[in-house]
């Protein structure tokens, strides 16, 4: 075995007889090792610290002279680095803990932004009460298709389309408009457009499974879907309804275009096919209806009312025509001509972009 320097004889690992050489018990070796090692050195509690009047100043080292060479100093000095009363943090008197803190009152939120009179809260209230309207029409809708009333259903719905805009004009023109009133907008659509207009749309399309007792689908075809199918394509409406409203309070505002199509013209296209029965097959119908949807979570620029209200005489005359002719095929023939148009745009700012 290696020898240590706490073993007593180097010939045998026996131990020392009795009685012989110096004694362990209760006692530590006289060796530097065992000292530093084994002895337990009992400090004194720490004082606080005062701060001194002027910077401290380390005593000078004992001089060691040529009589004493070989005394160790297994002790040194503790180097301090002087502190001054200027450079110690000032402690300021807090809680300490959160649930100590004083209560700060917070400000109430102002609905309104701007000067609070009496003329400018009631007009607020009568925007707001437009926008409360809308939302209250869309539940009424999902009662009355829930009872089969299809048509009052889809009724409804078209006074939520006309509430919509409304409530946007009033608040343009009277220079009342908030954050406030743009988020109560929003949900207000979900509800009547996101909500309601799928609703309708599933319980048109039950009524005309329930209605035809040689089993014909809708627009008077012996053609019918499977209700699953009918209740995805309605799901997809409300899903791309609420991702269309999120983007929109997020996205920067545009004067000339919609990203997508918005969820009041879905909403508007969905009562009106309701109401004039589109004398299609209802597998025509629902991949109508998910073509709809996807069109509001697209990309493509839409060209917004006023824009459309721009456009020459002649334009509006032909659907007017078409409308006394043919109100069905007419209302097709717009729809799909509004549809296109998104892509049709996309492309031509495409290419005026690349060249």
């Amino acid at each position: 075995m290696p020898r240590a320097p706490w073993r007593r004889r180097s010939t045998t690992d026996s131990p020392r007889p009795a009685g012989r050489g110096r004694r362990w018990t209760g006692r530590l070796r006289r060796s530097a090792v065992a000292r530093r090692v084994l002895r337990v050195r009992h400090r004194q509690p720490a004082e606080p610290y005062r701060a001194p009047a002027e910077p401290y100043r380390a005593p000078a080292e004992p001089h060691r002279g040529p009589a004493e060479p070989h005394r160790r100093h297994w002790s040194r000095p503790i180097r301090r680095h002087p502190r001054t009363a200027a450079t110690i943090p000032a402690l300021t008197a807090g809680p300490a803990t959160p649930d100590l803190a004083p209560a700060v009152a917070a400000a109430p939120i102002s609905l309104l932004p701007g000067e609070r009179t009496v003329r400018r809260q009631l007009r607020f209230v009568l925007v707001n009460a437009c926008t409360l309207a809308s939302l209250s029409l869309g539940v009424l809708a999902i009662l009355l298709a829930m009872r089969g009333d299809v048509r009052s259903a889809a009724f409804c719905l078209i006074a939520c389309v006309a509430f919509d805009g409304l409530d946007g004009l009033l608040a343009r023109r009277l220079g009342v408009a908030s954050p406030f009133g743009s988020q109560m907008d929003s949900l207000a659509d979900m509800c009547a457009f996101g909500i309601a207009a799928p609703v309708v749309v599933y319980a048109s399309i039950a009524s005309e499974w329930s209605g035809g007792a040689a089993g014909e689908g809708a627009g008077g075809t012996t053609e019918s879907v499977p209700p699953a199918a009918a209740a995805v394509a309605c799901a997809l409406v409300a899903a791309c309804a609420a991702i269309r409203l999120a983007r929109f309070n997020i996205s920067p505002k545009d004067s000339r275009f919609f990203s997508g199509v918005p969820t009041t013209m879905a909403a508007a296209v969905l009562a009106v096919a309701v109401l004039i029965d589109l004398p299609l097959s209802p597998t025509v119908l629902l991949c109508g209806v998910a073509v709809l949807a996807f069109a509001m979570v697209s990309g493509f620029p839409y060209a917004t009312l006023a824009r459309l209200l721009r456009l020459p005489l002649w334009l509006w005359l032909a659907p007017l025509v078409g409308a006394l002719v043919d109100a069905r095929l007419t209302f097709v023939a717009l729809v799909a001509a509004y549809l296109v148009s998104g892509p049709v745009l996309w492309l031509r700012h495409r290419r005026a972009a690349a060249a």
